[in-house]
């Protein structure tokens, strides 16, 4: 399965994740499965963002299109880290 890590600070985490849930709809459209949300533990604005995605030349397509790169000014991000993973397995410990 194909997935993406996404590593970004954000200016403010409540005005990120509004602007991100607003998303969603376009996040599924893309391709888009399922996600995660993390942080880092002493940083509240510095996000991780792992999703699961249809495949991963339609993830880089809807991260690196012009709206995006809009959606993401307007949200604060600065300098997203993406990084493009195949799955090798999974379990359940």
């Amino acid at each position: 399965m194909p997935h993406v890590l996404i590593v970004h600070e954000v200016a403010a985490y409540p005005a990120w994740k509004a602007i991100f849930d607003a998303a969603a709809g376009l996040r599924k459209a893309a391709g888009e499965l399922r996600y995660q949300l993390l942080r880092y533990e002493d940083d509240a604005n510095t996000v991780v963002h792992f999703s699961a995605w249809a495949s991963l030349a339609q993830a880089r397509r809807f991260f690196e299109s012009p709206e995006l790169v809009e959606i993401r000014r307007q949200a604060g991000v600065k300098a997203p880290q993406f990084i493009y993973l195949q799955e090798l397995e999974h379990g359940v410990l």
